[in-house]
């Protein structure tokens, strides 16, 4: 191989005074490749890529070197193609010449003329410890903002009302409310029946909303879309209206869908009553995504709210044509107390458990507290068994002893709600409510 020529060196001290000079780093490509040194051309088209990885002149550059062809310079005859194994088996220049063990391996035979097919994918293994990626990974949006795929959308559940236990008149309200015109397209059209406006669930904590919405959403055949404070409020100005944006954008592109809304009476509490204006303005947006734009704007995308103290929910939230139709869920009630029970001590060592017993020495209790009856129970056996040295299995009295130890969680819950049964049921929203204080002597 030539040595180097005068012109050569003085490129190879300007590109070392001006490393990231693309342009200049690519013209000593062109001399070096001229001039045979088409190993030195490849380690500087490749520090070229580092600077810029898209350069289309730097990559067709990188293809004639890594065939070992030159440029064609006027007056001279074209030079031939350079066989490949001196440009895979020479020792590499440092940090950039690619590595040997390269995908583009010598051929048996000698080299036949490249053609227009290159293979790229083959270039970029020789070439990939020199060049950066040119594509990378999106960074994932903060909050929910921005970006639609931030949401997590649930695909169609396999839960339906049928495996909710119990709660006959939810189910009957339900299917009144929301599922029959649903179901119904004809009669619908035929009664006028709009599907605008949604669902709010309130009651005592622990008794099942959240379960209830995905069996709803599981009877439509919809996208399942849980969404809590935590997901919409953001600290800056104007975010947490775009979340509240981009939650319903996302629903409406994922249509049929339920969205959930969470502990409402966070993301749409009186605006009355709250001091942050960016707190009012969510509120404010949130209406409007009620609303829609456009009279289709939510056709298919079917709201559900849950709260325990509705009547710190705006006003506005419960007009007609929003959040109009309110369930009341509470505590299990016998059939659906024995199917929670059930649910969790079907993997548990048991023996001699009457459930009719456990199901009414558990009167009152939510279906968290049923949890916590039959987790208190089990490590009470577990306990026992590592104290004796000997393994037994969870028996009645495990069961009615951890029952007779947990006060029922909704008490104070039903403590506050009498108050606003008695002087605030305006409209007669809390008529059920009423009905069931009465039924349980507690008005």
């Amino acid at each position: 191989m030539s040595a180097e020529s005068p012109l050569i060196k003085s490129m190879r001290t300007a590109v070392a005074a001006t490393p990231d000079d693309v342009p200049l780093r690519l013209h000593l490509a062109e001399l070096l490749l001229t001039a045979g040194h088409g190993d030195a051309a490849v380690g500087e088209v490749a520090a070229a890529l580092q600077h810029a990885p898209g350069d289309v002149q730097a990559r067709e550059l990188m293809v004639r070197a890594l065939a070992g062809t030159p440029a064609n310079t006027p007056g001279e005859a074209p030079l031939p193609p350079r066989p490949h194994a001196p440009v895979l088996t020479q020792a590499p220049a440092p940090a950039a010449v690619p590595p040997q063990d390269s995908v583009l391996k010598p051929p048996p035979a000698p080299a036949p003329t490249p053609t227009p097919g290159f293979d790229w994918k083959a270039a970029q293994d020789q070439v990939g410890d020199a060049v950066p990626p040119r594509f990378v990974e999106a960074p994932l949006t903060v909050d929910g903002g921005g970006d639609a795929d931030a949401w997590d959308v649930e695909r169609p559940g396999t839960v339906r009302l049928a495996d909710v236990g119990g709660m006959q008149e939810v189910k009957e309200r339900l299917e009144a409310a929301f599922l029959a015109p649903l179901r119904n397209p004809e009669l619908r059209r035929l009664y006028g029946k709009s599907l605008r406006g949604g669902l709010l669930l309130y009651g005592p904590p622990g008794c099942g909303k959240t379960f209830i919405a995905r069996a709803v959403a599981g009877e439509l055949g919809a996208s399942f879309l849980s969404v809590s404070v935590n997901d919409v409020l953001d600290m800056w100005i104007g975010n947490s209206e775009r979340n509240m944006h981009e939650l319903f954008q996302t629903a409406r592109r994922q249509a049929p869908c339920v969205i959930f809304l969470d502990e409402l009476d966070a993301l749409g509490g009186k605006r009355s009553r709250t001091q942050s204006s960016g707190m009012r303005n969510t509120v404010n947006q949130l209406l409007t995504e009620l609303d829609g734009v456009e009279a289709e704007a939510n056709e298919g995308v079917f709201v559900l709210a849950a709260t325990n103290v509705p009547w710190d929910v705006d006003i506005a939230l419960r007009r007609p044509g929003r959040l109009d139709r309110t369930l009341l869920v509470l505590p299990p009630d016998g059939p659906a107390r024995e199917a929670i029970l059930r649910y969790h001590l079907r993997e548990r060592p048991i023996e001699n458990v009457d459930l009719g017993k456990l199901v009414k020495a558990t009167d009152g209790l939510s279906g968290a507290d049923l949890a916590h009856v039959c987790e208190a129970a089990a490590e009470h056996a577990l306990l026992d068994s590592a104290r004796t040295g000997t393994v037994r299995l969870i028996g009645m009295k495990d069961l009615l002893a951890a029952a007779g130890q947990i006060a029922p969680s909704v008490e104070p819950w039903f403590a506050s709600a009498r108050n606003v049964a008695m002087y605030a049921n305006d409209g007669g929203m809390y008529d059920d409510l009423v009905a069931y204080l009465k039924k349980k002597r507690k008005l």
